[in-house]
């Protein structure tokens, strides 16, 4: 009996990007909404005139049998769907990517990222990092390459996020994309030289062990170019020991985490 009820909510739906859309705008939940396409069920009359109200149709009318809705439809001047009110944050994200995306192309390009490894303690970790640019921001990719048994495949975490300069300072903020369950922040000094090579700064983030402990870290990127041989370079990417000769003397006095006589807060180091 809600047969054609269902095939007018269709194709009311069909106007807009998606079902998953209109169920956030709407702020009904999708399973129930599901129910209401089928045809299974009917909403109830508060729910039909939000939906009415929504869609822009009168309660009547999406009762009418399909065909004739369909027709109705067809000739009514269609406007576009209401553009969903910007949320509260949107113009200070905004804000940020605008003041924090200029300077930056020089930085461009792949790096070496080295620290001492949160989830492995006295190990080193080597991670490959690729900043660029789309369209008005710019944003990075940090690809970690571990390797739990001799005989097994190399794993690879990926994390996504973006880059801002503020006067100074170099922010890197991403995600863990496979289970969404860490977000890292790290902060470097930029380089004032003709030729970037090194860049340091602090690394803040949850450890990948059980624990899930937060831990801050001093991080070291080494510069590789604009186009590098990505595979090639992810196999250099890994866990190291702590005197292994692969990671130079400098880069390994750089990413020690001690803190000097006097210091009151652990600091980064140029």
């Amino acid at each position: 009996m809600n047969e054609d009820f269902a095939r007018n909510l269709r194709l009311l739906c069909s106007y807009y990007k998606s079902i998953a859309e209109v169920c956030r705008r709407l702020d009904i939940n999708r399973p129930q909404f599901n129910r209401y396409l089928s045809g299974r069920y009917r909403p109830g009359d508060g729910t039909l005139r939000r939906l009415c109200e929504f869609f822009g149709v009168e309660v009547h009318e999406i009762l009418l049998p399909a065909a004739q809705f369909e027709r109705l439809v067809a000739v009514r001047p269609r406007s576009a769907p209401a553009a969903e009110p910007a949320l509260p944050e949107a113009q200070h994200l905004d804000h940020l990517r605008e003041i924090g995306s200029a300077g930056l192309d020089r930085f461009l390009g792949s790096y070496f990222e080295t620290y001492l490894s949160m989830a492995c303690p006295g190990k080193i970790l080597r991670t490959l990092v690729t900043l660029e640019r789309h369209g008005d921001r710019v944003v990075y990719q940090r690809t970690e390459r571990l390797i739990e048994h001799p005989h097994e495949k190399a794993f690879h975490g990926v994390y996504r996020g973006m880059v801002h300069l503020l006067t100074d300072r170099i922010f890197l903020n991403d995600y863990e994309t496979l289970t969404g369950l860490e977000i890292t922040q790290t902060i470097l000094f930029p380089s004032f030289k003709n030729r970037i090579s090194r860049l340091t700064g602090l690394k803040l983030g949850v450890s990948g062990s059980g624990e899930r402990m937060p831990c801050c870290a001093r991080v070291v990127y080494e510069y590789l170019g604009p186009r590098i041989d990505v595979r090639r370079a992810l196999r250099l990417c890994g866990l190291y020991a702590l005197e292994d000769e692969r990671i130079d003397a400098a880069t390994r006095r750089a990413i020690a985490n001690d803190m000097a006589p006097g210091e009151w807060h652990f600091r980064a180091r140029y």
